[in-house]
This record gives structure tokens, sequence and C-alpha cells, in this order.
């Protein structure tokens, strides 16, 4: 019954706020920038750099959507949200889009108002464990004690995984993330689980000797991780979602932010299509012509992000893996823009 009253209140708090505003695009070229809802600090994905600069992949994302709309992918603010707080800020209009590492599931599309636009990163639930505990495998974690934070799904996966695998454990919750890494770097509970991309964020950047810890090998969930917008305005779904398969398509094609000017002149109709060469993508989004072209030089393609941020190039060094392209085993595969 809780979830039903809460659904309804926030259909109408949605409905109230869509009948109140204008086009999303509209409102954010009224204001000049545009208000992404991020973590309050997850590196690798949307975390301040020691100059006060937002960074990560989920970061990126949201300049994108800058570049797309005015041509400058410096015109976005961070707005920062714990778990509790993403959706609310997204329904009531607070913010314009949600890029902040959150998984789309059926439950947050159909009842919330809200819907996920495609995944910028391919997750799972995983297990951070000190290597002194000389745990080698989740099964192993019988009687642990576990630190999750609530209000996210990590807690329901936990419980199913543990009830199939008969494995007993006492639930560590705390209301904010960062109240859960401080016990768990207190040494209050054994294990630390949510999505496994986050625990090596934490090992690397939130633990004070990260050789003194290991993740697990289990992944006992699937979690595509994407960014999401409000119900009920298709343009602006339009133009988030397409701003992501740009920068999939761009890597597939070979696009990167230091040869894409010359790129302009390829015969590949494909390159052409995207750069707005030829021209009618940008008209069908609301958006000028070299809305892609100013992503990709501004931003770069997928693969440049992802390798800066949480890849090869960064300290997390995340392999690609289900991250990686169609065409290199993994699951990115860039719809056509024809």
């Amino acid at each position: 019954m809780k979830t039903l009253k809460y659904s309804l209140a926030a259909l109408a708090l949605v409905a109230g706020a869509q009948a109140a505003q204008a086009s999303t695009l509209e409102t954010v070229q009224k204001r000049g920038e545009v208000l992404c809802g991020t973590t309050t600090g997850f590196a690798g994905f949307s975390a301040p750099n020691a100059k006060g600069e937002w960074e990560g992949l989920d970061i990126d994302l949201c300049k994108s959507i800058a570049a797309a709309v005015f041509g400058d992918a410096t015109k976005f603010k961070a707005v920062p949200l714990n778990s509790q707080q993403r959706f609310t800020a997204l329904q009531s209009g607070e913010i314009d889009v949600l890029t902040r590492n959150t998984t789309i599931t059926q439950q947050r599309d159909t009842a919330l108002g809200i819907l996920g636009v495609g995944v910028n990163f391919y997750d799972g639930q995983g297990f951070l464990v000190p290597k002194k505990l000389e745990v080698n495998s989740a099964k192993e974690l019988d009687g642990a004690t576990v630190c999750m934070q609530t209000g996210t799904s990590n807690e329901n996966t936990m419980a199913d995984w543990a009830r199939a695998n008969n494995i007993k454990y006492t639930p560590v919750v705390f209301d904010q993330f960062n109240e859960v890494v401080n016990a768990f770097a207190a040494g209050r509970c054994d294990v630390f689980t949510t999505d496994a991309s986050g625990l090596a964020s934490i090992r690397i950047s939130r633990l004070s000797n990260p050789d003194d810890y290991q993740v697990l090998p289990e992944i006992i969930s699937k979690e595509p991780l994407g960014p999401f917008v409000r119900q009920g305005d298709d343009q602006w779904l339009n133009i988030v979602k397409w701003t992501l398969q740009s920068q999939i398509n761009a890597e597939e094609l070979g696009l990167t932010s230091a040869n894409v000017e010359g790129e302009l002149k390829s015969t590949n109709p494909n390159i052409q299509r995207l750069l707005g060469v030829t021209p009618g993508s940008g008209k069908n989004l609301g958006l000028d012509e070299k809305w892609a072209y100013n992503i990709i030089k501004q931003v770069g393609n997928y693969g440049e992000s992802f390798e800066r941020n949480v890849g090869q190039d960064s300290p997390l060094k995340i392999n690609r893996g289900l991250n990686a392209q169609w065409n290199q085993g993994g699951l990115l595969y860039g719809l056509p823009v024809r």
C-alpha cells in the first residue's frame, strides 16, 4: 500500500510539474545551462577534482548534452543528490536530467513518472572485503555483517541472493553513501556491497590502503546504469538518448575529439549524417546540425570518456568488458542515425 501511495503521489507531482512548465528544451535554453543530477561524489563517475571541477563518466554525458544543446560543453551545472533525493529532484523539475549511476528497472520506468533513456555503463552488484578475512568467494560469507545503503536496489538484491544461496548475514544499513563507506573503512562490517564500479571507485579513492582490500569475483545482479528524464517530454528524451548514441556511434566510426574536424570531409554517409554534413539529424531533434560534431569535438567518443574516467587511463583501471563495442565482445551497439 505504501508503494502504491508513493507511486500515485509521484505521478501527481510529475503531472503538476509538466502542466506548469514549458518544454524542457525551452526551459534549458532560457536558463542558459543544463542542470544534471549527480552523485555527491563518486570517483570516476561524478566527483569534483582538486580544482573543484566536476568530472567523470556521468559528467561527460552531462557535458555532452550541453554541447548538443548550446554548442558549449561548459554550459552545465552539477546538482549533487543522494539516493533518496535523486528521483524527487527529477520529478519536481529541480534538475533537467539525472546522470547519476542509476539502474534502469521496470518499476522506475513505470511507477515514478520518469524514464531510463539508455545505458552508459553495464554493471552488476558485487562485494568488497578486507583481504585479512581470507575470503575468496561470496559464497564464503555466511554469518558476515554487510554494509549497504538503504533506498537502493542493493538491499533487495542482496536478500534475494543470500536466500537463494542459503547464506545468512546481518545487514548494516545507512541513509548516506558516505556513511556506508566510513563504516566499512572503520571495520564496522565485514563486507561492502554495491555496484562493482562503485566498489572499484571506493577501493581506490576512499580507503587508505587499497591493496588491503579485494573485490570478490561474483556479480549477483544486472545493473544497467544510465540517464533518466521525466516522462511526457519526448523531444528532451530524444535529445538525451541521441546524445549518448552519438558518442557510442562515434567510437564505432572511429571519430575522436582529435580527428573529427578532418572527418567533416569524409565520404562515409554514416559519418556525414552524424556530423551534420548531410543535414537532417539536428532538425529532427530541434538542434543545430552540428550537435553531434560539438559533442565529439568537445567531449569525445564513448571510448575516450570511458578510458580517461574509469578505464586504463584512470586510477580505477576498469576493463571495458561488457562496456566494449558489440564488435569487440561488448554490449555497446550504437543505433543508426538515419
